[in-house]
């Protein structure tokens, strides 16, 4: 798979991100891998936990900026599937990110149940000022987890925020010199405990908010979709592609 990493060992299966040379920026079709991946894994009876990561140095940059500008204006959204797999796997997910995360590198981390992040790692939520709007339901998960004011600083602003931030918020669950290690110590852990016990509690402890998560993310990715095609999206895209500072003084 391009750009994607699968392989089950035992009872984790893992799934990465792995398009180095990109800083693991998502493609469109990374996004259907990453869908099918993650419900194989959910589908698969040896599988007890999901463990997703990047690289040593890079969860990702979020989405593929050149390849989003390639596509139709109004096409369907190439995160569909992962959008639909992710939020309703019924198998704890557990998460270790280094480096940068940005974008969608947060915001998939809100529908995660274990998040441990490096000392180093970034996170960053600039849909703003890319002229879009946020996605795969932050603007509903977020405040839940960090409050409104909170939430409301990073969703707005959109400047980068260090782990130890992201820890406060609760996008992440502890922060640690090897996140991947103590990942995979969680999986491990995850794995020996009663496998239906496991999967009904995650399901109670989302059942109260699963059904508002799916309805924001269909708005959040109606009006994402509608913004891409926006002046405003066009001029801070291109600026970003000509490393140069997006004017928006004439809208």
């Amino acid at each position: 798979m391009s750009g994607i990493t699968a392989a089950t060992r035992g009872p984790v299966a893992y799934i990465g991100l792995n398009r180095p040379e990109k800083k693991n920026a998502i493609t469109t079709e990374m996004y259907a891998e990453l869908g099918e991946a993650l419900a194989r894994a959910g589908a698969d009876e040896q599988v007890r936990v999901v463990l997703v990561h990047g690289s040593r140095d890079c969860f990702t940059a979020g989405n593929d900026l050149g390849d989003f500008l390639k596509r139709p204006a109004g096409a369907a959204s190439p995160a569909s599937r992962f959008f639909e797999v992710l939020p309703g796997l019924q198998k704890p997910v557990v998460a270790a990110v280094a480096g940068p995360a940005v974008g969608i590198g947060t915001t998939l981390l809100l529908h995660c149940d274990f998040v441990y992040a490096a000392p180093s790692a970034r996170f960053q939520l600039p849909f703003v000022p890319l002229g879009i709007v946020p996605e795969f339901g932050s603007t509903y998960l977020l405040p839940l987890l960090a409050g409104y004011q909170r939430a409301a600083e990073l969703l707005l602003l959109g400047q980068p925020f260090t782990a130890e931030k992201a820890l406060q918020a609760g996008i992440v669950t502890a922060i640690a010199d090897d996140p991947l290690a103590k990942a995979q110590e969680t999986a491990q852990t995850l794995a020996s405990l009663a496998p239906e016990s496991l999967r009904l509690t995650k399901r109670l402890l989302k059942s109260a908010h699963a059904k508002l998560v799916r309805e924001t993310i269909d708005e959040e990715t109606k009006i994402f979709r509608e913004r891409l095609s926006s002046p405003e999206a066009k001029e801070a895209m291109s600026a970003f592609l000509e490393k140069r500072k997006p004017d928006f003084s004439r809208f």
